[in-house]
This record gives C-alpha cells, sequence and structure tokens, in this order.
C-alpha cells in the first residue's frame, strides 16, 4: 500500500490525466479560439503595414490631391471629387493601351517563367548534390539583384551602340538572321524606341529574375514526391514525357497554383525594370497601369488623387483575377 500510494504522488500513470486536465483548464480559453489568438500577431502586423495604407490610397482617390495638399507646412485641405477620379481613368486614351499592354506582357512573361523555371528545376533534380548546390546559388544570384540593378544591367546589354545584344546578332549568318528576323545587320540598332521592344526586352528580364524562385520551390516539390512512383512508371515502360505528365503535373498541382497566383501578382504589377529600360515615362506608348500611375502621381502636376484611382484599379484587378483562379482550383479539387 505505501509503495502504491507513493507511485501515484511521485508522478505515475494515474496522476498524468490530472495534470493534463489542470494544464487544460489553466489555458483559459477554448480550443477554437486558441489559433486565432495565434494568428493575432501576425493579421495585426498585416493590417497596420497593408491593409491600412490600402484604405488611405482608396481614400485618396476620392479626392482631387495634388502637391499643395500633402505640403508638410501649411498644407491646404483637398476637394472631394467622388468618382471623377475613376470616370477620367476609365476615358482616359491610355487607359486601355496601358491595360492591353499589362495583360500581355503578364501573360508573357507568367507562361515563360513558369515553363523555364520548371525545366530548370527538373535538371536540378537530376543533378549530384554538389552540382545541384552550385547551380542553385549561380541561378538565385539573379533573383536576389535588385530591380534597379535588373534595369540596368539589360538596358546595358541591349544598348544600340555598345551592347551585347546587336553584337550577338551580327554573328549570325546572314542568311539566317534574314529569315528570322528580317535583317542581317544589328549595327546601332535601337531596341528602346519603340513599345513591342521595350517589352520585349523587359520580359526577357523578368523572366531572368524570376524564374529561380520558381525553380527552387519545384526542386522543393519534386523532392517530395515518392520515388516508387516514378519506379512503377519506369516498370511499365511510361516515357519521360507520360511520366512527367501523369505523375510528376499532378503532384505539384498545389506547388503551381501557388506559383501561378504570385507570378500574376508580380507581373501585373511590373514598375521598376519598366521605368528604368523605357527612360521614365517620356514613352506614352510603353505605359502598363503601374507605370501609368506612377506618371499621373508624380510627373507633372502631381495628380496624386488620379493616380491612387488608377492603384484601386490595378488592385481590383489583381484581386478578381486572384479570386477567380483560387476559386477555379479550390472547384477543382473539391470535385477530386
Amino acid at each position: 500500500m505505501a509503495h502504491t500510494s507513493t507511485t501515484v504522488r511521485g508522478g505515475g500513470p494515474s496522476s498524468a490525466p490530472s495534470r493534463r486536465r489542470r494544464a487544460s483548464r489553466g489555458s483559459g480559453l477554448p480550443p477554437r479560439l486558441i489559433p486565432y489568438v495565434l494568428l493575432g500577431p501576425g493579421l495585426l502586423v498585416i493590417a497596420v503595414l497593408l491593409l491600412y495604407p490600402l484604405y488611405q490610397v482608396a481614400e485618396m482617390s476620392f479626392y482631387d490631391m495634388k502637391l499643395k495638399n500633402v505640403r508638410p507646412n501649411n498644407p491646404v485641405p483637398p476637394e472631394f471629387v467622388g468618382l471623377d477620379n475613376y470616370t477620367k481613368v476609365f476615358d482616359s486614351d491610355l487607359f486601355w493601351p496601358s491595360l492591353r499592354n499589362t495583360i500581355f506582357f503578364a501573360l508573357a512573361a507568367v507562361v515563360l517563367t513558369i515553363g523555364v523555371g520548371t525545366l530548370v528545376g527538373l535538371l536540378l533534380n537530376r543533378l549530384g548534390r554538389k552540382m545541384s548546390l552550385f547551380v542553385i546559388v549561380g541561378v538565385m544570384a539573379a533573383w536576389a539583384t535588385p530591380p534597379v540593378a535588373q534595369g540596368i544591367i539589360w538596358r546595358w546589354l541591349f544598348d544600340a551602340d555598345a551592347g551585347a545584344a546587336n553584337w550577338v546578332l551580327n554573328l549570325l549568318p546572314d542568311w539566317l538572321s534574314n529569315l528570322v528576323f528580317g535583317k542581317s545587320d544589328w549595327s546601332g540598332h535601337p531596341w528602346f524606341n519603340d513599345a513591342f521592344s521595350i517589352f520585349l526586352v523587359l520580359t526577357l528580364a523578368v523572366v531572368w529574375a524570376s524564374f529561380p524562385f520558381i525553380s527552387v520551390s519545384i526542386l522543393a516539390g519534386l523532392k517530395s514526391i515518392p520515388s516508387e512512383l516514378y519506379e512503377a512508371a519506369k516498370m511499365d515502360g511510361s516515357g519521360v514525357v507520360s511520366t512527367f505528365r501523369k505523375i510528376t503535373l499532378p503532384m505539384l498541382r498545389p506547388v503551381y497554383s501557388v506559383l501561378i497566383v504570385l507570378s500574376i501578382i508580380w507581373d501585373f504589377r511590373v514598375f521598376t525594370q519598366l521605368y528604368m529600360l523605357a527612360g521614365g515615362t517620356v514613352n506614352r506608348d510603353a505605359y502598363n497601369l503601374s507605370l501609368w500611375m506612377y506618371a499621373e502621381a508624380f510627373g507633372g502636376t502631381m495628380k496624386m488623387g488620379l493616380g491612387a484611382a488608377i492603384a484601386v484599379v490595378l488592385t481590383g484587378m489583381l484581386l478578381i483575377i486572384t479570386f477567380v483562379y483560387v476559386r477555379q482550383i479550390v472547384k477543382t479539387e473539391d470535385v477530386r
């Protein structure tokens, strides 16, 4: 008997449930509220750093906000104009060309980034550990390059007089250059005089800087796929393309879902690289929505209310596209 009572007091099996009950009562929170309490600090940071500035931009879009209204000394109260800024946005001659440039560029950049990133990710998965690490460090250097530096690098590469692009194109045989490009002499060719060439270089710059993140994410997803699936496919005589389509692609579908959403958001709001390549806001034909927004808000008379309205329109488009895409993904998963 003495031995039994000592075991209970010393923390034996009969005392464990009692301690768990005391710990549960000591928390003071219902279990269903614990996740919200843990998420609270993060949501507060998001609200302060993201939601409140977004609210300020939305509020600014309803005012005729100019430089005189934000002067540190004796600012003039802005005039409330309601939806006039939004009317000006949709009635502007720059809206549809800017929207077209934004959509076409984002479509090309997302497709190329996902495609190149997938190919490099498959390559990294095939390489040995040391070589894979070496390649990862090399490609991640491009992803870590600041956007301003990216713009400077690619503007130098496609410089009309000293750029490497014209020099490389001049090395091509004349018949091949004429067949592919319709010209053989690339000396002094200006790449930044028309919108198509600017967005062509911009696409190359963005894909170069973005595919490393996609590659590393795809590599992480590939490492999570059981090797037994590939061994079974190999025994069944499945080819490389068939194996990728029937095994790799379905298993990586959640990874692709996140990467495509992120790529759409990033490419829709590209600004810094385009600003550097276009040489500022001079070429109106090269505007996307972000560059147009900057030109209205901080160029000339600084129509910050109009720029805020463009920002709200761009944000609304991104939210709609993201919502529709994510909803489609959820419906597809529910069906399965």
